[in-house]
């Protein structure tokens, strides 16, 4: 690398390769989403245990389910833009503080009342995680590997889903479901620890606030070693520094068209993700299937989601987004519209949800890093935790819905063919999202929509 004054730091990061410096912090930033992914599993396993104990029937949980992803959407809207404005590290550091705090005090809930405010307050913090870790994955990746890596953090969530069923089984049998809270109070806070002693702030977002450069001096050396500092070194990033709120940047500079269809995508597929999620074993097993066979349909919607998730990221780096996701989105439509039809055999049922969750689950990250690499640097995690905050509606209409949708007693095949429609939505959203991209090239989006 020739000798400059002048650095730019994307173009060290793109022009090296993923080093242990670089690795430990996708380590940390896919660790954090670990959190999101138990809380979400470790809550459901809970559920039954809590209902028994307190001796309340069962409907009397779903606001609580409900408070927590409200405090969610809320944490996502709320806190990604305090993160364009203090930084990624504090705000992820200190949301994991504010609801390892309130996990634990979960343990200690004595009222179904109680347990709905603590499940609001607890995911107002876990709002923060899934913007901010995107976004750090994203800065710190060279753009030839950026949405394989950004993806690839997003499978924190589903591992982190995994262990909340293994961990809280096991917790539950052995201290009772107290014991869960404790446990996914305690991780946050040790990952509060290790973020605070060894995850740096992104680079971008410091030269663009022009905070700390010795750091960026520091952490440039780790990347690249043969990078040549000294006190008259400048760093640039090639992005313009935002100005006004962050929000209202998402509708700037030509931004704004995208911005709506992005966030019709979020809300589509966040509401078709969580409607499958929820109703598909409970509507499999009144069709028909065995108790067993139910649960490994809704099995094998997430094993599904987990190849997505892997395979997606580097057919987006070769290919682009578009390309990708706008026949997903289509094959998906056609997916989700088999499981209801009637006579469909078990394998060729297994088959299709299979896909569907490809499709669908794996979908989500792609949308997330879709986000993250549209948005410059000082937009960053508000367009994600934006995106991602009104697609949580979508999340909470979904089981809603379905709920409607089986009150108004539609046959199973009208309701499949019903939530096929927003696959469709999502697709032709994104093809729009390209062709705006196409015609403005000078949005932020033009490199990556290919």
């Amino acid at each position: 690398m020739s000798i400059s004054r002048t650095i730019d730091i994307p173009a060290v990061i793109d022009a090296n390769k993923v080093g242990g410096f670089q690795k430990w912090i996708l380590i940390l930033v896919g660790l954090t989403v670990v959190m999101d992914g138990f809380d979400v599993q470790a809550m459901g396993y809970v559920a039954p245990v809590i209902i028994k104990e307190w001796g309340v029937n069962k409907a009397m949980l779903g606001p609580v389910f409900g408070a927590g992803l409200l405090g969610m959407l809320v944490g996502s809207l709320a806190l990604s833009v305090l993160a364009d404005r203090i930084g990624r590290r504090p705000v992820l550091i200190w949301a994991s503080v504010f609801f390892a705090v309130f996990m634990i005090w979960t343990a200690h809930a004595t009222s179904i009342r109680e347990l709905e405010i603590l499940r609001f307050i607890a995911g107002l913090g876990l709002g923060a995680i899934m913007p901010n870790a995107m976004a750090l994955a994203g800065e710190y990746s060279p753009k030839h590997r950026r949405v394989t890596l950004m993806m690839l953090v997003s499978c924190g969530f589903t591992l982190g889903a995994v262990l909340g069923g293994l961990v809280s089984a096991a917790l539950i049998s052995a201290f009772g479901w107290r014991s869960v809270f404790w446990v996914g109070g305690i991780f946050p806070l040790i990952m509060a620890a290790l973020m605070y002693l060894r995850m740096p702030e992104s680079l971008q977002f410091l030269v663009l606030r022009g905070k700390q450069l010795d750091r960026v001096g520091a952490c440039l050396k780790k990347i690249d070693p043969s990078v040549r500092i000294d006190r008259d070194t400048e760093y640039v990033v090639p992005e313009p520094k935002g100005k006004g709120t962050p929000v209202g940047e998402l509708f700037r500079h030509g931004r704004a068209k995208a911005t709506l269809l992005l966030w019709v995508v979020n809300f589509m597929n966040l509401l078709n993700l969580y409607f499958l999620s929820n109703w598909l074993p409970t509507i499999a097993a009144s069709s028909g299937l065995s108790t067993t066979s139910a649960v490994l349909v809704g099995t094998a919607l997430q094993a599904g989601g987990v190849l997505g998730t892997v395979l997606m990221g580097p057919a987006i780096d070769r290919i682009g987004f578009y390309r990708v996701l706008v026949p997903c989105f289509l094959v998906a439509a056609v997916t989700i519209a088999l499981i209801g039809q009637p006579g469909v055999s078990l394998a060729v049922l297994f088959m299709v949800v299979t896909i569907t969750g490809f499709c669908i689950i794996g979908g989500q990250p792609a949308v997330n890093a879709l986000a993250a690499t549209y948005y410059p640097t000082a937009e960053r995690s508000t367009g994600v935790g934006w995106s991602l905050g009104i697609g949580r509606f979508g999340s909470i209409v979904g089981p809603v819905l379905g709920g409607i949708l089986i009150q108004y007693q539609w046959s199973t095949a009208s309701i499949f063919f019903a939530v096929a429609a927003p696959a469709v939505i999502s697709a032709l959203m994104l093809w729009l999202m390209s062709r705006e991209t196409r015609t403005s090239p000078n949005l932020a989006a033009a490199a990556v929509g290919h």
